[in-house]
């Protein structure tokens, strides 16, 4: 017989907003699941690194991971993970959840954390240098290409800001941008081009990638001339935009233009019982840190919204 169980709170996602918004929820003794479809930790795991997490030196991202987990299992928390959630309904009072196994699940509140991905280039190589060489966080992975070459591919202003950044650590920063003008505010067109270390390339694309155990060199196409130039790069970049896991939300509560959750200060979204939190939701900055902010504001709304539903039904 399939399982049909109700939860006070369920939360989708188990990555650091999901662990977080499980282990505050679990902790005020509320009953609540979380279901991933992923692998629980998200995003996280994949990082070599964590060395800017307060009160932690450095952590590999795995290893965060599983502390969470843990942490929330601890405290009661139930966790579902790789699990393929085929139908939801989060209008009413009681928001339900079916399983691809059939499972259903109800709860009085959820907070949805699905995070995101960044856009990727989708060309050859890409998947195998992921970690060895290709990076889409400067902030996680900078240090590590200290007096090393790389290259920076974007012309927005997350690019052109990032790619200042991390003159900071490289000792060369090439920009690769397809276009012939950056999609960026005029003063950080200006610093980057003027920054001694920062060499800009327009028109052109970065087509593939290569090396041995890890990165050494990119296929450079020059648009205009449809001219491939080999260029020998440590590392790589990529800040193209960036893909918040929300299609399955698209009809259930309301998204902005970029696919992102949209949220009042509280994380509540426009859905009565409802809140969002993490790289899904509309804000600036993604980081492990904004994540588990967002998370526990998220969960302690949550807690003040089923506590008000008991007082009322007492």
């Amino acid at each position: 017989m399939m399982e049909n169980k109700h939860y006070d709170a369920i939360v989708v996602g188990g990555g650091p907003a999901g662990l977080t918004a499980g282990i505050y929820l679990s902790r005020a003794r509320l009953n609540t699941l979380i279901l991933s479809e992923g692998t629980i930790g998200g995003q996280m795991v994949l990082t070599h690194e964590i060395a800017n997490y307060p009160g932690v030196e450095s952590i590999n991202g795995y290893m965060l991971g599983n502390i969470m987990k843990k942490q929330a299992q601890s405290f009661g928390c139930s966790l579902k993970s790789n699990i393929d959630i085929t139908n939801m309904e989060l209008d009413g009072a009681v928001k339900t959840f079916t399983l691809s196994n059939g499972e259903t699940y109800s709860a009085d509140a959820v907070v949805l954390t699905p995070g995101g991905r960044s856009r990727t280039l989708g060309v050859p190589g890409e998947d195998s240098y992921k970690g060895k060489g290709i990076s889409y966080c400067a902030t996680c992975d900078g240090d590590f290409f200290t007096d090393k070459e790389i290259v920076v591919v974007g012309g927005g202003n997350s690019a052109l800001e990032e790619a200042v950044s991390l003159t900071k650590y490289a000792s060369k920063v090439t920009i690769v941008h397809q276009f012939d003008h950056f999609q960026a505010f005029e003063h950080a067109i200006e610093e980057a081009r003027k920054h001694p270390k920062i060499s800009i390339v327009m028109e052109a694309t970065v087509s593939a990638f290569y090396g041995e155990e890890n990165l050494e060199a990119v296929d450079i196409t020059h648009l205009k001339e449809q001219r491939v130039e080999r260029f020998a790069a440590d590392g790589v970049f990529v800040f193209i935009g960036y893909v918040p896991n929300t299609e399955f939300l698209q009809g259930k509560v309301a998204l902005n233009e970029r696919g992102e959750m949209v949220v009042n200060a509280d994380m509540e979204t426009n859905v009565p019982g409802v809140f969002a939190a993490g790289d899904a939701i509309a804000k600036r900055y993604r980081q492990v840190t904004t994540a588990v902010g967002d998370a526990t504001v998220a969960a302690l709304a949550a807690s003040n919204y089923l506590h008000q539903l008991k007082s009322k039904s007492a």
